[in-house]
């Protein structure tokens, strides 16, 4: 059985259009290798309901919907401030209760953390309402920072294009790094982002940097994984000196060139392992590791499971 294939968006009166725009992009039906969803937005009572911008949505679907998913998403609106009613809270809780994975971004988590399901968790929500979150429900555990927060069958992400981030991670959880790669692909987005809501990019080369000799040398390095790269190596492609190199490295893209270079090859394994049926020995050589052994560190390390195990469950097809 894949790990979901339902999925049912709330949207309140006042829902976000971003939020359900989202929502409805990734996890749109495709076919051709790729998963199949179901999807649908749903609401208290079918029919039109007005948008954060004032234009109607037309919402087929009630709360029954959310009785069935087996992932629900619970999109921001603007009267976020005021608690859903007693049904859509009961439903958010026996979605939980019977295994559905329950996730929300933005505003959104304010929906969740009404129902009880994120006491005693970590979550995150925009920045600029993490506050009025923390104060309202104190036993929850707020990262104003964070991008998305993973509790397992309890996800919620940060504000606007977040929703992304968000739902980009649910699917690399549980398909895999190549599935949630090639709908990243399809919808021109990064296929990963970490960090915090500064939001920088672990591309292979920052899509918005203006300084090409950077974007030149972070391009070769991504070509050449296999090598030994440093960062003097690097900073020597750049026509830099290391510490220049290392300044604007770190303006560009929010965090250090040994962090990204190392998110570079794990992500690269990661593709092989599920895409090829290479022995890890030669997975780590072409990702720049010198052993079977490196590699399978700095793998548990970021996935809690070794290579092979990680290979057994999201293996498939080239």
């Amino acid at each position: 059985m894949p790990p979901f294939v339902t999925v049912a968006a709330y949207a309140p009166p006042g829902v976000g259009l971003l939020g359900a725009g989202i929502a409805s992009e990734v996890f749109d039906a495709r076919g051709q290798g790729l998963p199949s969803f179901d999807f649908a937005l749903c609401t208290d009572q079918p029919g039109q309901v007005r948008s954060d911008v004032g234009l109607p949505v037309t919402v087929e679907h009630g709360l029954d919907r959310i009785a069935t998913a087996d992932l629900v998403i619970t999109l921001p609106w603007t009267g976020f401030r005021t608690p859903p009613g007693p049904d859509v809270l009961d439903a958010l809780t026996t979605a939980h209760r019977r295994g559905a994975i329950v996730a929300a971004h933005c505003v959104g988590a304010f929906a969740l953390a009404a129902a009880g399901l994120l006491d005693g968790r970590r979550a995150t929500t925009h920045w600029r309402f993490a506050g009025l979150l923390a104060d309202r429900y104190p036993r929850v555990t707020v990262e104003p920072d964070a991008l998305y927060v993973d509790e397992g069958r309890i996800t919620t992400g940060a504000g606007a294009a977040a929703g992304f981030d968000l739902c980009l991670h649910l699917l690399r959880r549980e398909y895999g790094a190549a599935t949630a790669n090639a709908i990243a692909r399809d919808l021109v987005l990064p296929s990963h982002r970490e960090g915090g809501q500064a939001q920088y990019l672990t591309s292979p080369a920052p899509e918005d940097c203006r300084d090409e000799r950077l974007t030149d040398a972070l391009t070769w390095a991504h070509e050449h994984l296999d090598q030994s790269l440093t960062v003097a190596e690097l900073a020597r492609r750049a026509l830099m000196s290391r510490r220049s190199f290392a300044r604007r490295f770190t303006a560009a893209t929010g965090t250090t060139p040994h962090a990204w270079l190392l998110n570079l090859r794990l992500n690269r394994a990661e593709e092989l392992l599920e895409t090829t049926d290479l022995p890890v020995e030669e997975i780590a050589r072409r990702v720049g590791y010198g052993s079977a052994a490196v590699l399978r560190a700095q793998f548990v390390r970021r996935r809690g499971v070794p290579p092979r195990s990680y290979r057994r469950s999201f293996a498939r097809t080239p």
